[in-house]
């Protein structure tokens, strides 16, 4: 009977240690869950593009959320020896054709997957063609964004900066 009565005390201690546990975890979890949530940063915004081969400063580009989707428009130049004032596509085959590269919508129709947004495509207006297009947040600096055009198997990816201004 002695012994009964111990290991009842016990299991009545274990079972409160366990619910204190169980609040703990929660607790920490909730606390964990917020403290992320509010360092998780999107890739809406204004982020300025890199020249792949100068290493320079070449757009500010606007990105934006429309019905679900993720679009992106050219929203500044920065100044390149021997680019006319107000340039055109003049490469592009689609209804941009002709249209002033400050204005102009590059990345159409992205749809977010839970980690990436992808299936929608991007335009580089300097040869006017269109790639399928995926972009992410940079996972070490969210001040960097990649995104990535596709032809078939074939891709290539630029870094973007998020801008500060």
């Amino acid at each position: 009977m002695i012994e009964y009565q111990l290991l009842c005390i016990p299991k009545k201690k274990l079972y409160i240690g366990v619910k204190f546990e169980s609040m703990k975890w929660i607790t920490t979890s909730l606390f964990l869950l917020f403290f992320i949530a509010g360092k998780a940063q999107t890739c809406i915004g204004t982020w300025v593009t890199i020249d792949d081969k100068t290493g320079k400063k070449k757009s500010k580009v606007e990105l934006y959320k429309k019905d679900d989707k993720l679009y992106g428009k050219v929203i500044y130049l920065y100044p390149r020896e021997g680019r006319e004032d107000n340039p055109k596509c003049k490469k592009c085959t689609d209804d941009r054709k002709d249209q002033p590269l400050v204005g102009l919508q590059i990345v159409r129709g992205l749809k977010w997957d839970g980690g990436e947004w992808e299936d929608g495509t991007i335009l580089d207006p300097e040869n006017g063609k269109v790639y399928t297009c995926s972009i992410w947040i940079d996972r070490d600096d969210f001040n960097k964004l990649h995104v990535r055009g596709y032809v078939g198997p074939f891709y290539r990816t630029q870094t973007w900066i998020k801008s500060t201004d």
